[in-house]
């Protein structure tokens, strides 16, 4: 029952998993619910037309109805669970979300699924939209963009994403933290290329985490890990990290690069400034917080340059879907003309905050061509300061990354086994050099 709410919030009202399932924090079945609705959204748009199938008007039948049959269709084909358990138990849902009515057709329809799965699930899987549970467009975007790539990105949208954490190197080692992990009863391992990161065998809740409390840990994809390296910040200088929030890079830069000037973490969001003071908060360090917009600079920059700025951009976070399924439904074709303006923006704005010489690591966790190197084009043909700056050589890429003309990609589905990001630097040069 709860799940199929949370479920018709993302599927009907378009709210985001997270503040779906944040109605239900409290209730003893949580992780239950989290488990089934964030599978249900993986798998959406493979269920969801499989049992349309089922019906002659579809659309005539009520959201959270649907929500329960999707539900149930995901955990009869994704779960370990005896199907006839399922069917029994959503006949019974229906009746708690007081859909009395609807309890016949609940058991007439998901005995039919049971039944007809293959068949159903067969029909659907025949394109590639279908069998990976991605909406067309997207679909059509991802393969006109990396054609030969394109089953693997969309298929590692799909896998469980790994718990990976970045040990501060300040306090501890990799090998130290994975000692300590043992002795808990956790297992890991590092990664050879990224200097601070662990990948969990399991995933676990972050309060078994020794030391996370005291910041020693922090989750965060080891893709994200390299824009701490990337941006190149050292001793003395001034850094702003213009789209901070939550924190998490905010956080690295810090961890490091010791002795900055000054760290500005600027987010237009109330709010979500509050998060990157409690993360910093936990990891005992320190920042300047300032809410503002980016695009304004006049309405919070006291007008002395940066010498280094992320702009870890606004984006469709195509790349990080394994994480948030609900992208798949949540996002629209047309948010991509309007993300890559938003980005734009952003970008002339952030550099027009940049010392003569410094350097801006723009980011996002988009797979997207549209927002990521179309967008560092159109702002280095209009801007004549700027200047292209190849990845640096002291830094270990993850393998398979792909190198594009502008900037570097990290794929879902990939060997590193990274989220999905996008990296390009940029210098700004003296006029007419």
């Amino acid at each position: 029952m709860e799940a199929a709410r949370a479920l018709t919030a993302v599927a009907t009202v378009g709210q985001s998993s997270d503040k779906a399932l944040a109605a239900f924090q409290e209730s003893p079945n949580r992780a239950a619910v989290r488990a089934i609705v964030l599978g249900s959204l993986r798998w959406y748009l493979r269920l969801a037309p499989a049992l349309d199938a089922l019906f002659d008007r579809p659309g005539q039948v009520a959201p959270e109805v649907r929500a329960l049959l999707i539900a149930s269709a995901h955990q009869i084909e994704y779960s370990r669970n005896a199907p006839e358990l399922t069917v029994h138990l959503a006949v019974e849902a229906a009746r708690l979300l007081g859909r009395h009515g609807a309890a016949g057709l609940v058991n007439a329809v998901l005995r039919r699924f049971v039944s007809e799965r293959q068949t159903l699930l067969q029909v659907v899987d025949a394109n590639l939209a279908g069998r990976t549970a991605h909406p067309a467009w997207l679909v059509a975007e991802i393969e006109r963009s990396w054609a030969d790539e394109a089953e693997m990105i969309l298929d590692g949208a799909n896998q469980h994403p790994p718990l990976v954490l970045r040990v501060d190197l300040t306090r501890s080692t990799v090998p130290q933290y994975l000692e300590v992990l043992t002795r808990t009863g956790i297992r890991g391992r590092a990664l050879a290329w990224a200097s601070a990161a662990l990948e969990l065998d399991r995933p676990v809740a972050v309060a078994a985490l020794p030391g996370f409390d005291e910041g020693l840990v922090s989750v965060q994809d080891a893709g994200a890990q390299l824009a701490a390296q990337l941006l190149g910040a050292r001793s003395g200088m001034r850094v702003l990290d213009a789209c901070a929030a939550p924190g998490g890079k905010t956080g690295h830069i810090l961890e490091h690069t010791s002795g900055l000037a000054e760290l500005v973490a600027l987010d237009v969001d109330a709010a979500r400034s509050e998060r990157i003071r409690e993360n910093l908060e936990r990891l005992s360090r320190q920042a300047t917080l300032v809410v503002g917009d980016i695009r304004t600079p006049s309405a919070f920059w006291d007008g002395r340059p940066f010498d280094r700025i992320l702009v870890d951009a606004p984006c469709s976070s195509t790349g990080v879907i394994r994480r948030h399924p609900d992208i798949k439904l949540l996002r629209r074709p047309e948010d991509m003309a309007n993300f890559s303006h938003l980005q734009l923006d952003i970008l002339r704005a952030a550099f027009g905050m940049l010392a003569t010489e410094g350097r801006l690591l723009y980011c996002t966790c988009s797979v997207l061509p549209a927002e990521n190197e179309e967008v560092i084009e159109r702002f280095l043909k209009s801007e004549p300061r700027a200047r292209l700056l190849p990845m640096p050589p002291a830094v270990c890429l993850p393998p398979g990354s792909r190198m594009r003309v502008v900037g570097m990609q990290l794929l879902p589905g990939a060997q590193a086994g990274t989220d999905g990001f996008y990296y390009a630097g940029l210098e700004k040069t003296a006029v007419g050099t």
